[in-house]
């Protein structure tokens, strides 16, 4: 009979103390293995591995793709590529963003929920926005078990707290409690298999298959779910909404996908970027015209030089209204309630 002996952990800001305190806590001949997503900058070297093998008794590893899974073993997601999981192998590939990132803490969990069904721990920690949450309901809803960090102990809680809202959770406690919950759940034999509805599981098989090989469109994702006014922020491609319980979220057709929270925050984002660059341009036009002024005054042509100075300080007055209007500009997002 199986065990619960795949456990898959989502951590973003906050995340290293979290989990180094988690593997602390587990003794040497822990019988499972464990997968784990950091959001961490696409281009900076990720030196998680020999921090999480220092922290504790198991081995840490940047997987290659196609590396055979042994247990055991503590499998970090590399810089700017998810981490995924397929019949007993680690799949490491450059799909599309998920939440504004890559490696995606969602895309790992579904991966794991699709493979492994109730074999599945799915465990949430500190961090910002909610990667993680649909990923924690894919991993309950094909029968594994979800815990979360207390909110209360996590240096970034957003995390913790969105999954708290959108899933029913197993389990909720501090990471220095959670190596000895651990031990006692992977010696649980699974008994029972949730009966899962085939459109659940052709949609979730779906989107593994675009963190894999980014294939969005030809796989008809744009099929399963309802046409929304909004653009993806990333390519600025049609998003459908998805529904997945109480979850709402958005997948465009080239395969990115964002919660409403990751959504509100990028595309916020964007707007301050696109007041920075209208209110450059407007500056730029306005030194043009005043050049274009001063030569026609060298020239001799005081009445064209005094159009172009009065366009000049026109445009500098439109200039202005922009630059006063980004210091009261927010980069928001749906965690701004807590």
């Amino acid at each position: 009979m199986p065990l619960r002996d795949v456990v898959v952990i989502g951590a973003s800001a906050g995340g290293i103390e979290a989990l180094t305190a988690l593997v602390s806590t587990l003794p040497g001949d822990f019988a499972s293995t464990l997968f784990v997503v950091l959001h961490i900058p696409p281009h900076s070297p990720s030196s998680l591995p020999a921090i999480l093998s220092r922290s504790g008794p198991l081995p840490a590893v940047h997987p290659e793709d196609g590396e055979p899974i042994q247990p055991g073993r503590i499998y970090v997601a590399p810089p700017d590529k998810h981490l995924l999981i397929e019949h007993d192998r680690v799949v490491v590939k450059r799909g599309p963003k998920e939440n504004r990132a890559r490696p995606s803490v969602d895309a790992l969990f579904r991966s794991a929920a699709y493979v492994y069904r109730s074999r599945v721990i799915g465990i949430v920690l500190s961090g910002t926005l909610d990667d993680g949450t649909s990923g924690l309901w894919s991993v309950k809803r094909l029968g594994g078990l979800a815990i979360v960090q207390q909110p209360e102990e996590a240096a970034f809680p957003d995390m913790p707290c969105n999954a708290l809202e959108q899933v029913e959770v197993d389990h909720t406690l501090g990471v220095h409690d959670m190596g000895a919950l651990l031990c006692g759940l992977v010696k649980q034999s699974v008994t029972e298999q949730p009966h899962v509805p085939p459109e659940i599981l052709k949609r979730l098989e779906l989107e593994v298959q675009i963190a894999t090989d980014d294939d969005a469109f030809e796989r008809g994702i744009m099929e399963w779910g309802e046409l929304t006014p909004f653009t993806c922020p990333e390519c600025h491609g049609v998003l459908v909404r998805l529904y997945e319980g109480k979850l709402a979220r958005f997948r465009c057709h080239t395969g990115h996908a964002f919660t409403p929270n990751a959504l509100l925050a990028e595309v916020t984002e964007a707007v301050e970027h696109q007041l920075w660059q209208a209110m450059r341009g407007l500056e730029e036009c306005t030194m043009l015209l005043k050049h274009m002024g001063e030569h026609f005054q060298q020239a001799g042509q005081n009445d064209i030089a005094a159009l172009f100075f009065t366009k000049a300080r026109e445009n500098g007055e439109r200039a202005r209204v922009v630059h006063e209007s980004l210091p009261r500009h927010e980069q928001l997002s749906g965690d701004l309630r807590r």
